[in-house]
């Protein structure tokens, strides 16, 4: 009781400024929502034109492919692995189904074409999972080789060709609208609907991680694979799931930029990983694994998505989104530093 009254007493004794860095430090998706909120009254007070409706709904859809890609790179991290091969199985995914679908199955509607791309990229990923589990390497390593092997695959049989016309049911789904406003001038915002698919897919992700034994294994095996094992967990079906589920959402994924831009390019993803792996890390996962939150993820995606898109709109230059996104990434990283694990 003599220490309990003590150390509450010391808590009293810390100015409240360094208490709120610590809650703040404890809690990470608070910094990246503090980010966002900073970085939104910023670029709204310099060009209020960032706050019309057209705007708010074009990051809404910048999100969707993003925000996907994340929530898987999300649960392969929480696990202490690390996927960057996810936007080349979403390419290889949308090009052959597209192409398939364009010349056999023309008339074939939006859901079995994203239950065939959710299935091709779960097979992927369960390659990627069965290689890092039977090769005992770091999953990075497997994962830049596996990507290498997809690219080559693309750039090989394929080349740089293109697929304008995309199937009808496809085309379709990326014009539906959830949500359409007109402003004043007469102009028409849409927010489209397949923005639901991510709020599916956060859904269902934070089940897994929260509410499901599966979820609980990839945390502790993320925390400690040693020990992780040691209390019977099976470390083989981790590294499957994890990926099989990350490889399930980049299937979708490039199901859903083809929708949305109409148009089917096996390199147009090529590139982004790194966006996708700081939202994921500025989200408040560890690199080191057995950490991150779904909201956390989707903050991050936010934080990235309004760098990349909105700082264009108060004068400061495309060439320096890549060193304000290494800022981020440099100050969550001293923030782990001194994270407590607890």
């Amino acid at each position: 009781m003599a220490n309990a009254a003590a150390t509450v007493a010391g808590m009293r004794d810390v100015p409240a400024a360094i208490r709120i860095m610590r809650w703040f430090i404890r809690h990470p998706p608070a910094v990246t929502f503090l980010l966002v909120v900073i970085l939104c009254i910023v670029v709204g007070t310099i060009n209020p034109g960032f706050w019309q409706v057209s705007n708010l709904f074009d990051m809404a859809r910048s999100t969707v492919v993003r925000g996907l890609f994340a929530l898987g790179v999300l649960v392969v991290l929480a696990s202490g692995g690390l996927d960057v091969s996810f936007t080349a199985i979403a390419a290889l995914v949308m090009y052959v189904i597209t192409m398939l679908v364009t010349n056999y199955a023309p008339d074939l509607s939006i859901w079995p074409i994203l239950g065939i791309a959710a299935a091709s990229g779960a097979i992927l990923g369960i390659c990627n999972g069965l290689l890092v589990h039977a090769l005992q390497a770091p999953s990075l390593i497997v994962t830049i080789g596996t990507q290498y092997a997809i690219r080559g695959f693309l750039l090989t049989f394929i080349g740089t060709a293109l697929f304008m016309n995309i199937p009808e049911s496809m085309d379709a789904f990326g014009k539906l609208a959830l949500l359409r406003y007109e402003g004043a001038n007469g102009a028409v915002a849409t927010l489209p609907a397949y923005f639901l698919v991510l709020v599916v897919a956060a859904s269902v992700t934070w089940y897994i991680l929260n509410r499901t034994l599966i979820g609980r294994a990839l945390y502790a095996v993320g925390g400690n694979a040693g020990i992780a094992s040691r209390l019977g967990y099976n470390l083989r079906t981790v590294h499957v799931f994890v990926f099989a589920y990350a490889g399930l959402l980049a299937g979708i994924a490039g199901i859903m930029h083809v929708s949305s831009n109409r148009l089917a390019n096996p390199f147009d993803l090529a590139g982004s990983e790194l966006d996708v792996i700081a939202a994921v890390i500025l989200g408040g996962a560890r690199i080191t694994g057995g950490s991150g939150t779904v909201l956390g993820t989707l903050l991050g995606v936010l934080l990235i998505t309004l760098v990349n898109n909105v700082l264009i709109l108060v004068g400061i230059p495309s060439t320096l989104q890549l060193a304000i996104i290494g800022l981020f990434i440099l100050a969550a990283g001293a923030m782990f530093s001194i994270r407590p694990k607890s």
